[in-house]
């Protein structure tokens, strides 16, 4: 059977080093974002951390969500971060800050890990870049105990809307996101809630965050497109617009007439 074509953060650990290298960047900046961190308030509430509980955060990235869950479940709990990556999960122990975190390479969709393993599974924007995204929300949820929480965060990408910007570059680079294969699931942050109910989760819960991007909190942090510094080769912008778009977007925020807004999703249930 053929492999499904992987995504760029799902081929992270086969691309050239400098590659691996703005992967890892844009990673470090996402978090670093304020909407992000709004985002992972919602979904560390949903997870709802205390002391003594073993969590896992399954595609964890460089480790931040981990490192800030740990002192939560402190003293006598612990948060294993997991990633496919090995490049990733290298980079996430070079960031270790000394609490309850054990970095592992692991798979969303085969994890190596007993039923009922944890009090609480988070996985956030990984699923979108999934062929197989409701494999991987029954997997979560084998490896949480019942009565423990599984917290799901993802980006709704159909839902970008944006103001100050001529109309017909705004329809060519929503065209080119959706013909890129960035990811496979564009619509998967609204789609989380039917996902879970139907991998079994209970007391289904289901939060949207809109993230507001203007001059003074610039898109660029979250939505590469809104970024110079990515390279044309990452095609994230039609090479017969790029110019054009960027002085448009730079004109906007001069004018402080740029907006741009997101919505991703944080969505929690319970296994029976």
């Amino acid at each position: 059977m053929t492999e499904p074509p992987r995504t760029v953060f799902a081929a992270i650990d086969h691309a050239p080093a400098p590659m691996q290298a703005l992967l890892l960047g844009a990673l470090a900046r996402m978090a670093e974002s304020p909407q992000i961190r709004a985002v992972r308030a919602v979904a560390g509430d949903a997870l709802a951390p205390r002391p003594g509980l073993r969590l896992l955060d399954a595609g964890c990235g460089l480790g931040e969500a981990a490192r800030e869950l740990a002192p939560r479940v402190a003293p006598g709990g612990e948060v294993v971060a997991a990633d496919a990556s090995s490049v990733t999960v290298a980079a996430a122990a070079e960031r270790h800050d000394g609490s309850a975190v054990r970095y592992q390479v692991a798979d969303v969709l085969a994890l190596p890990f007993d039923d009922g393993a944890f009090d609480g599974v988070r996985c956030e924007r990984v699923l979108q870049h999934l062929a197989e995204p409701d494999a991987a929300i029954r997997e979560l949820a084998r490896v949480t105990r019942p009565g423990g929480r599984v917290v799901l965060v993802d980006t709704d990408w159909e839902s970008v809307a944006v103001d100050g910007l001529p109309e017909d570059l705004v329809a060519a680079v929503r065209d080119k996101l959706a013909s890129r294969d960035l990811l496979h699931h564009q619509s998967m942050g609204r789609t989380l809630r039917r996902r879970a109910l139907r991998a079994g989760l209970a007391d289904v819960t289901c939060v949207p965050v809109p993230l507001v991007f203007t001059r003074d909190a610039a898109p660029s942090l979250v939505l590469p497109m809104f970024s110079r510094d990515v390279p044309p080769e990452a095609d994230m912008v039609p090479s017969d617009l790029r110019e054009r778009w960027f002085d448009a977007v730079d004109d906007a925020a001069a004018r402080d007439e740029l907006l741009v807004v997101l919505t991703m999703w944080v969505v929690a249930g319970t296994p029976a």
